[in-house]
């Protein structure tokens, strides 16, 4: 897979599409110097000859005092330049040849600690959705205990305040703390601390007695859901290797659905819980808390397993680093490519940052603004799709058809399930049909799917009923999971350029917890007004509206090397818009007519000759500042 990660990978020049030959992206010299920049940033160390390179490193080693890895230092650096040397140099020895070429060959094949990380991570991941998913259940049986479940429009905004909490606090606090708790704390200290927040808050919800308690404990379950989404992907993809970085951070998405298919099975499975003496909604207390045990697991789990090296490289902790990236590598030379690929990395980043507002050139700059639209559109729809109200309410939808309590919670499960495995499918499908082909093929269906489920409530047959929405909801799961299931974060995670690359990330976080919190909010008291029929009709028409939205504003980035997204987002705006438009009859002749027509191509990518002219590989980093410069 080549899927992006939020963190700085290596492009690859071999995965460059073949030109076309239509209309081409001119880059003005904001774009260009930009391009310049992820030209750096995308390997600092193209074009340094061996004699300078071989000075470096010496000088790196004496300053940060790792003179006794100096070997294995220049061995490093060496594979980090150019990743197919160590087959023509005689200083690597057989198992460094053989180590390296498994790393491409059996890529899949990495030591026991890396696996370990791996499933932290991915019950991290779990824990979110169980966080998200709980509530489901709960939510039909606390309301008649604290006084809210009249059905009136008071405590319908109740109802949805208190299951909309956590994700106020995201939106509006916690997500914006992601930066300071990483660079204080670190990764570990930051997962460990939000995993604790989710334990503590999850046991805290089980206590309450009052609807505003509830809403107080779940509120600060926030502060332990908005940066644990920002910070685990972060952590997964500094300790990966990079042939399975890309495969490695999808993961995030898929156990996070397995963790709503597992709180749903907690829902069923505590629904039957009797109440004791003096203990009255024991069934929706053991839901809530038991939604904070996994929490508790990954605080055991992180105090063994490694350190970001990234992290403590940015730290000055070099040794430290070196000694983590040993325990997730095979041998000492593939752990100090990476430490020294790290350290140049971060500073050709720096360099590109000082004397820069980068919140300010993320919307003033076309390329990056072009950017941050088509970010903002994938995430605003991945929460206005719908999908969060059948993940937070579909047991109150099930039940209102016709289910009895237990049906509805068994139903859930149905749909958890289905949400996950399809989720499955995406890492294949995403880097083959292409971001934007997945995101115009399943808004559709999902607006079928929705009003199927809406217009089932007409039905005068209970049976019918139950059966329409089932249908409806089901197969709303299998087009969502492969398309707006994944494709969100990706796209966002490789659209910005690299030196705004994480203030992108925070705003697109951001955005897909401040919607998630409107819908859950609203969704109880958008069904009072307008019955089940008119409030799926509702995100049935969104998903049509967001049809357009992706078709005009959100370009293909599938494939793409750095230079080249630099190029298609450097496509005026109007520009793309025209050109989807003008896709809409080219999709009716080739899908409904079955016609074979010519497709049109938007971008002609400069060869790589070109743009080594404008940049000047060993001249980059002066020619970086110059561009720089001439952009202020």
């Amino acid at each position: 897979m080549s899927t992006s990660s939020p963190l700085n990978e290596k492009s690859d020049p071999t995965e460059r599409p073949e030109h076309v030959h239509h209309s081409t992206s001119h880059m003005d010299a904001e774009t260009r110097a930009i391009a310049n920049a992820d030209a750096k940033l995308s390997n600092p160390l193209r074009g340094i000859p061996h004699d300078r390179l071989m000075a470096d490193i010496e000088i790196f080693a004496q300053e940060r005092g790792l003179t006794h890895l100096l070997p294995e230092l220049k061995k490093g650096a060496l594979v980090a330049q150019d990743p197919t040397c160590y087959n023509r140099l005689d200083m690597f020895s057989e198992d460094d040849k053989r180590i390296l070429t498994e790393e491409v060959t059996h890529k899949w094949r990495q030591t026991p600690m890396l696996y370990y990380m791996v499933v932290m991570s991915s019950l991290a991941a779990a824990v979110q959705g169980m966080d998200e998913a709980v509530i489901n259940g709960a939510q039909i049986i606390y309301p008649a205990q604290f006084g809210i479940g009249s059905g009136s429009k008071r405590d319908s905004w109740l109802i949805g305040l208190v299951n909309s909490a956590p994700y106020l606090c995201c939106a509006t606090i916690s997500c914006w703390m992601t930066h300071p708790l990483n660079h204080y704390l670190g990764r570990k200290k930051t997962i460990f601390l939000t995993c604790m927040i989710s334990f503590l808050t999850c046991i805290w919800s089980g206590l309450t007695n009052t609807w505003w308690h509830l809403f107080i404990a779940r509120f600060f379950l926030g502060f332990g859901i908005g940066p644990k989404s920002a910070t685990v992907p972060v952590y997964t993809a500094e300790c990966s290797p990079a042939p399975i970085r890309g495969a490695l951070v999808m993961m995030w998405q898929m156990w996070t659905a397995f963790g709503i298919a597992l709180g749903d099975l907690i829902d069923l499975a505590f629904y039957f819980i009797p109440d004791t003496p003096g203990v009255t909604g024991l069934n929706w207390r053991l839901m809530l808390a038991s939604a904070g045990i996994p929490g508790l697991i990954v605080c055991m789990q992180v105090m063994f397993a490694p350190e970001s090296p990234r992290w403590l490289i940015s730290k000055g902790r070099y040794e430290d680093a070196f000694n983590e990236l040993c325990r997730l590598r095979f041998s000492r030379v593939q752990a100090a490519r990476d430490l020294y690929y790290i350290h140049v990395l971060l500073e050709a980043e720096n360099e590109m940052k000082k004397g820069r507002n980068r919140i300010v050139e993320m919307f003033t700059i076309p390329r990056n603004r072009n950017a941050a639209l088509a970010s903002w559109v994938v995430m605003f729809g991945q929460q206005f799709c719908g999908v969060n109200v059948i993940a937070y309410y579909s047991s109150d939808v099930f039940v209102q058809s016709g289910f009895t309590q237990v049906s509805a919670l068994a139903s859930s499960l149905g749909f958890g399930t289905l949400n996950w495995l399809f989720a499955i499918p995406a890492f294949f499908t995403i880097d083959t049909y292409g971001r934007r082909n997945l995101l115009l093929f399943t808004f559709p269906c999902m607006a079928i799917c929705l009003l199927i489920t809406g217009f089932s409530f007409w039905s005068t047959s209970e049976t019918g009923r139950v059966t329409g929405v089932s249908i409806g909801i089901y197969l709303f799961a299998i087009f969502y999971s492969p398309g707006e299931g994944p494709v969100p974060f990706t796209y966002s995670a490789e659209a910005f350029p690299l030196y705004i690359r994480d203030i992108g990330m925070s705003f697109a976080t951001a955005t897909t917890w401040f919607w998630n919190f409107i819908l859950s909010i609203t969704w109880p008291s958008l069904v009072l007004a307008f019955k089940p029929q008119g409030a799926f009709g509702w995100y049935a028409a969104w998903c049509c509206i967001l049809w357009v939205l992706i078709l005009l504003f959100v370009r293909e980035t599938k494939g793409r090397t750095l230079e080249e997204l630099d190029q298609v987002f450097a496509v005026p705006l109007s520009t793309h818009a025209a050109y989807g438009l003008r896709q809409i009859p080219y999709g009716i002749k080739k899908f409904v007519l079955f016609q074979n027509p010519t497709p049109e191509q938007l971008y002609e990518f400069e060869s790589e000759s070109e743009v080594s002219s404008t940049r000047g590989d060993e001249n980059a980093k002066r020619e970086v500042k110059d561009d720089v410069e001439k952009t202020r």
